[in-house]
């Protein structure tokens, strides 16, 4: 039997409060966070929930054990952006030829940039075109409890019925608006066959040339889902009760799974109209107990986007040098990312990845030559805290803190402490500072010096005596 309270606390975003976690089951341990739509290379902000989750899958996997926890994370791979991007890229090919190749290059290189974060691969990762049965199974569904219905080729979702019919949960219920607010602040699909302006698609035509599957509800032609009803369906198949075409289950509550995540921005529309079709077709409550959600990412103090010329990828950090002007390893990125608590807007900066560089390096020097110990409980209780990163790092850059402690903590949120590398470490550091001197930026220059020098590496400067350019050597104090 596994203990159900291991004193973990979460941040419930339907209930606005740090709840005790009880799993519904503790011998499976269930969670499931929105994935990548596979048209173009995740960045960095992509990288957040990520991160953010598998720091909590590793938790949950040290506190109930590997074998008790079920990770889903989804792939999207039907969706009107990869059918855009596909026919762009590849004109000369048949739609569902070129969808191929872009959804088959773009998951390869999003396995590639996640794997290179520290991230472990999650139980299950399912593509949304291996779950249209089920899809389909759950439309039907709710058309035949009339909270959806069928309008010129679409079906579609009204929040209004259900409102009508269930009594809970209302709609709106995890955004905290009504559903005039929620009108007033949203962008809906104004559409002569929509009974209301908030209802939402749940299936769809499809165009000639687009990829098309025999569609529900008495719907004549080929169809695709819309993009909500896929995680609904993804999380049915992996995390609740086996279901037979008619999604009945005698006990609702082996209907709800234990954790769902993602982003703050897909609370409303994407997680509302989740949990609205969900609870409808499987007559509960909630869909999950704990909904968690990660806050927004700025990069140098300002909204990422290609029109500000800061639209960064996992990839180009990884491997480019346009980004402070150098390559910056996946720990830096991952560390980065966790020296913000999660739920708080994060300011992604080229002075945040040197701290992070600077942090490890310290780390791993002061762990070189031991092997792990055990996970001191005072590390647990900060990450048990609704991943308290601020206390965790605050313990890991304790004086006394032993090396084996140090590697046992830093190895529980994904970082790698067991190989030394200062020479990279130190490289990327000078780069930075003869960067920042060629701007004149003396102040942050003379700060790195300073950040190095307390962690027993001096700088030294010089000239090139052939081109007469600045160079900076360094050693260590011994």
């Amino acid at each position: 039997m596994v203990e159900a309270n291991k004193g973990l606390r979460l941040y419930n975003t339907l209930t606005r409060t740090k709840e005790d976690f009880a799993p519904i089951n503790p011998a499976n341990v269930r969670m499931y966070v929105c994935g990548p739509t596979v048209y173009d290379f995740a960045h960095i902000g992509n990288a957040r929930p990520v991160i953010v989750f598998d720091v909590l899958f590793r938790l949950l996997r040290h506190l109930y054990g590997d074998e008790h926890v079920t990770y889903v994370r989804n792939i999207t791979d039907v969706d009107d952006k990869i059918n855009a991007r596909a026919a762009r890229d590849f004109p000369d090919l048949p739609l569902n030829e070129a969808i191929r190749k872009v959804t088959e290059a773009t998951n390869t290189q999003f396995q590639a940039d996640v794997k290179a974060l520290g991230c472990l691969d999650p139980s299950f990762q399912p593509r949304a075109t291996e779950h249209i049965d089920g899809m389909k199974a759950m439309i039907e569904r709710l058309v035949d409890l009339d909270v959806a219905y069928v309008a010129e080729g679409h079906v579609l979702f009204s929040p209004k019925r259900m409102n009508a019919r269930v009594k809970s949960p209302r709609y709106g219920a995890l955004a905290k608006r009504s559903l005039d607010e929620m009108l007033a602040g949203a962008r809906v699909d104004v559409a002569s066959y929509k009974e209301d302006e908030m209802d939402f698609v749940l299936w769809k035509p499809s165009k000639e040339g687009e990829p098309g599957w025999p569609s529900p509800a008495g719907i004549d032609g080929l169809g695709r889902p819309g993009w909500h009803i896929e995680c609904s369906a993804m999380s049915m198949a992996k995390l609740l009760e086996p279901f037979g075409g008619g999604l009945k289950c005698d006990d609702p509550q082996k209907n709800v799974f234990d954790i769902h995540g993602g982003g703050i921005d897909l609370v409303f529309p994407h997680h509302e109209n989740e949990i609205a079709q969900s609870c409808c077709a499987f007559g509960t409550e909630r869909m999950a107990n704990i909904w968690m959600h990660n806050g927004f990412l700025q990069v140098e103090g300002r909204k990422m986007s290609k029109s500000e010329g800061n639209f960064v990828t996992i990839n180009e950090l990884l491997n480019t040098e346009t980004f402070g002007g150098r390559k910056w390893p996946g720990e830096v990125l991952r560390l980065a990312m966790l020296m913000t608590h999660y739920r708080e807007p994060i300011d992604f900066s080229v002075r945040k990845l040197a701290e992070a560089e600077s942090l490890l390096a310290k780390w791993r020097r002061k762990a070189a030559g031991t092997t792990p110990g055990a996970v001191d409980g005072t590390f647990l209780s900060a990450l048990g805290d609704d991943l308290d990163m601020a206390e965790y790092l605050r313990l890991m850059n304790s004086g006394d803190l032993q090396p084996s402690t140090l590697l046992a903590a830093a190895s529980l949120i994904g970082l790698d402490l067991s190989e030394l590398e200062t020479d990279v470490d130190v490289a990327g550091f000078v780069a930075r500072r003869l960067a920042l001197i060629a701007e004149k930026n003396w102040a942050e220059a003379d700060r790195i010096r300073d950040e190095l020098l307390a962690q027993g590496i001096q700088l030294k400067d010089g000239k090139d005596p052939a081109t007469g350019e600045r160079v900076t050597t360094w050693e260590v104090m011994r």
